[in-house]
């Protein structure tokens, strides 16, 4: 029994070899040069980046400008793209569930034969560039495109709606649109689990549908909720082209805005390297909250 043992944990190992030499060379090595950047000093001629590989010879000099810039001054310009990014997301995020629970609780349950063309028809756009579909809502959305004339019912009103101009409400739908396809999938493989019998069990037992919905499928549908909440919320905080291309305004900047500008403007990358340390700190409390709350409903067997 003990070899057998031994065998599979030796298994196991050579199993995940290739996955631990992944993460190694793809996100442990690259974190740790951008902490090296983060931590480092700028040439004060070029000014290029030179980074501190040394730990000893980190210097929290960018770390200490991202604080002093995030509230409390006239330069605090970093933290009102937080609580904008942080609002927009909450929003995009809320709309994303709204739009993605009926339709993957419609194909999981009710699509029947045609589910194999719809599921099709959802990961289509995963076949276009995300940065050429928003192109095309570039075209959609300008003074004189398909947006306007819809609202104008062709011209007959005189209802015309610049889009393009700086609106927060333009940048939060191009979110909804580029990463609600991201949440559809996994609500589709959380309610395509749910056993049938249990939904009948519940109703053989008095529930209506808004209790079976409430006591059944909610609940065993939420471990596919927190996935796809977690699965969009991540690219969403690091996003820039939805805003560049979508409003281009400083008064919609996000902090993915900010990232990509402090790595285009000579001497701040140790700003963006401490811009995006502090951003994947942040970002860890939920991915730990929900790596907590899975190993509590599917506890690890020894």
């Amino acid at each position: 029994m003990k070899r057998w043992l031994r065998e599979n944990d030796l298994f196991a190992v050579l199993i995940s070899l290739p996955a631990i030499v992944w993460l190694a060379v793809f996100f442990v090595v690259p974190g740790y040069v951008l902490l090296a950047i983060a931590f480092g000093t700028v040439d004060p001629i070029f000014r290029a980046p030179l980074p501190a590989w040394n730990p000893l010879d980190w210097t929290p000099g960018s770390f200490s400008f991202v604080f002093t810039h995030l509230w409390g001054g006239p330069d605090a310009f970093l933290g009102p793209a937080v609580l904008r990014t942080v609002g927009y997301i909450a929003v995009a995020v809320s709309l994303c569930l709204l739009i993605a629970y009926p339709v993957a609780y419609f194909v999981a349950r009710h699509a029947g034969r045609w589910r194999g063309p719809i599921l099709a028809l959802l990961v289509a756009p995963f076949w276009i560039s995300y940065l050429m579909r928003l192109l095309a809502w570039v075209n959609l959305l300008q003074t004189d495109g398909l947006a306007n004339r819809a609202l104008s019912l062709g011209g007959l009103l005189p209802v015309q709606v610049d889009w393009l101009a700086g609106r927060a409400s333009t940048v939060v739908l191009g979110l909804v649109y580029g990463y609600v396809p991201y949440l559809i999938l996994p609500l589709y493989a959380a309610l395509d689990r749910i056993d049938p019998s249990l939904i009948e069990a519940a109703r053989d037992l008095g529930a209506g549908r808004v209790e079976v919905f409430r006591r059944v499928i909610l609940p065993m549908s939420r471990p596919g909720i927190a996935a796809g909440l977690i699965l969009i919320t991540l690219p969403m905080t690091g996003d820039y082209f939805t805003n560049d291309l979508l409003s281009g305004s400083p008064r919609t900047s996000m902090v993915g805005n900010l990232i990509n500008e402090a790595i285009s403007t000579p001497g701040q990358a140790g700003q963006a390297g401490a811009l995006v340390s502090l951003l994947v700190l942040g970002l860890l409390l939920p991915m730990l909250l929900y790596v907590r709350s899975t190993l509590r409903e599917h506890p690890v067997r020894s």
